[in-house]
């Protein structure tokens, strides 16, 4: 029988400036992902504050350990006896002005058991829109990963995608996980080009969590939350507004792939 921990959602929010309500519908959703069986569950990128400003996330960073955020993701895990990856929440960095994007992990007990600062801060830049993270966010350093019950999972976020060099550094995974609030714009040119690209050539299962919708702030985010297997086949998707949407982590089905196209043994370099 195939552990429960095998089946995997994502949830997509559209965040508001307003933790609490945030807060409100990550328990909502959640709940649901749960109800639908799932043994890991992953957040969206920004999902505890979409401010009306860059700078409205400082003003609620936490420090690592304690704080209502880290709070309620523990006690969600808990609760539901799930792995929550609690897609980025604002850890306070010691550079003034600036905070951590930092995605932390929670086992089935609620404790806190791994975490990864986003490492590629995003820069964008047309006749209508404008981002530059590097004015509010300090990079990360390390690489992140962790075994679970649906086995090793790498963890990358949003930007990050567009680097494969960082999913090498991670060694064979059995997941990649992806909270992501990528812009409309961005979304629409490169988001399933570059999640079906980090799963053929990691021939491993991808699952996004991503925001989806527009935001009180304006800003449209692209949505599009989905699970990909390691032949780079969607398993599930959802488009816009709130949701979840999920699958199976198949083992023998990324043995199978890695059998028949041997590409990560063929790696020379």
């Amino acid at each position: 029988m195939t552990s429960v921990a095998n089946f995997v959602a994502a949830v997509q929010m559209v965040s508001t400036p307003d933790v609490e309500e945030n807060i409100a519908t990550a328990r909502r959703l959640v709940a649901q992902a749960a109800g639908n069986e799932a043994g890991l569950v992953v957040l969206p990128e920004y999902w505890p504050i979409m401010g009306m400003t860059d700078t409205d996330k400082v003003a609620v960073a936490e420090q690592l350990g304690s704080g209502i955020i880290q709070q309620t993701m523990a006690d969600l895990a808990r609760t539901h006896g799930v792995w929550l990856f609690g897609g980025t929440l604002p850890l306070v960095s010691g550079e003034a002005g600036k905070v951590l994007n930092t995605t932390l992990v929670f086992d089935p007990a609620g404790e806190q058991v791994s975490r990864y600062d986003k490492i590629h801060l995003f820069g964008f830049a047309n006749d209508s829109e404008s981002y530059d993270e590097a004015r509010t966010i300090v990079p990360g350093k390390h690489v992140g990963t962790v075994e679970t019950g649906a086995g090793k999972v790498g963890m990358a976020i949003c930007y990050d995608l567009r680097f494969p060099e960082l999913f090498r550094a991670m060694g064979p995974v059995d997941l990649i996980v992806v909270p992501a609030a990528f812009t409309y714009t961005t979304g629409a040119a490169h988001w399933d080009t570059l999640l079906r690209a980090r799963a053929i050539e990691n021939q491993c299962y991808v699952l996004a969590a991503a925001q989806g919708g527009t935001h009180v702030n304006g800003r449209r985010t692209w949505g599009r939350s989905q699970l990909i297997d390691p032949w780079g086949e969607v398993r599930a998707i959802i488009e816009e507004g709130e949701g979840v949407v999920g699958g199976l982590v198949d083992r023998e089905l990324i043995d199978s792939v890695r059998q028949k196209l041997p590409a990560l043994r063929h790696r020379t370099m």
